[in-house]
């Protein structure tokens, strides 16, 4: 069975198979995030950056300066 037997077993012409369907475009939502989320992810990223920071000047001897 192909998809023209299966429209015209549903009654539509062949017709119908060319026509464009109406399509609905609904607005998007805004993103929304708590407020415990945002902080934890900007005290978690400032800790990241610290930590990346403090592993560099490590790695590259200028700690102990």
């Amino acid at each position: 069975m192909n998809t023209t037997d299966i429209y015209e077993a549903e009654g539509r012409a062949d017709d119908d198979l060319h026509e464009a369907d109406i399509v609905e475009w609904y607005e998007t939502r805004p993103v929304t995030v708590p407020a415990a989320v945002a902080a934890g992810s900007i005290l978690t990223a400032f800790a990241l950056g610290a930590l990346t920071a403090v592993g560099v000047l490590f790695l590259t001897g200028r700690l102990d300066d």
